[in-house]
């Protein structure tokens, strides 16, 4: 068993991370790989996910998952709303029987600085630059967690043709809680404006964000 991170936001609601140290065949003998992936690490990435569905609800009915054309995954009854991430040999899941969700998990890097004006507007890398100077130990990652935050609400929405500087954007200050999860108010605004809040928590190499509502 390799879980490294289980928060059960809920009665409901429960998301979980996987750091992916076993072979594809301990994945493959229990989960069905339901489309074709050529790349290894990629389709251990996808077999590690749908794992992770299943042990964070024990009769999620994963031979059931369906692919959306915007290539998100869902279930055609809507038993559970559920959105998976991955990156490097992480997975990460959030599931729930009575919410919508969307979750991403990150390695924080260099290129999210060099392309943090295709996804920040100018208000909000205003923010960050004081962010910055206030000096406290969160600033190394916090453009990670924004654009993180930002790919969480974009699963959320799950119909695809989001631009994230124009309808995803920060919209009051950062909450650092007690339990190091970090809250971050957003507002989407595509066809009707709403308000979100984002949690994100920073570990020592990854950065996982997620919503739910």
């Amino acid at each position: 068993m390799a879980l490294f991170y289980q928060h059960n936001i809920n009665d409901t609601t429960r998301l979980g991370i996987w750091y992916i140290d076993e072979p594809e065949e301990f994945f493959a003998e229990k989960v069905p790989l339901q489309r074709g992936i050529s790349h290894p690490h990629k389709r251990l990435q996808h077999l590690a996910g749908r794992y992770l569905l299943k042990h964070l609800f024990p009769d999620f009915p994963y031979h059931e998952i369906l692919i959306a054309d915007t290539r998100k995954p869902y279930l055609p009854y809507e038993q559970y709303h559920f959105s998976i991430s991955h990156c490097g040999n992480y997975a990460a899941a959030v599931v729930s029987s009575s919410q919508r969700v969307g979750i991403d998990i990150e390695i924080p890097s260099d290129k999210v600085a060099r392309i943090q004006h295709k996804f920040l507007d100018v208000k909000e890398r205003s923010f960050v630059q004081e962010y910055v100077k206030s000096g406290l130990e969160f600033n190394a990652q916090l453009l990670t967690v924004l654009w993180s935050c930002k790919e969480a609400i974009f699963k959320w929405y799950s119909l695809g043709e989001v631009d994230f500087k124009k309808h995803i954007q920060l919209n009051g200050p950062v909450t650092i809680r007690e339990d190091e999860n970090v809250e971050l108010p957003f507002i989407f605004c595509k066809h009707e404006t709403e308000t979100l809040q984002v949690n994100a928590h920073v570990f020592s190499d990854i950065v996982l964000s997620w919503v739910v509502t």
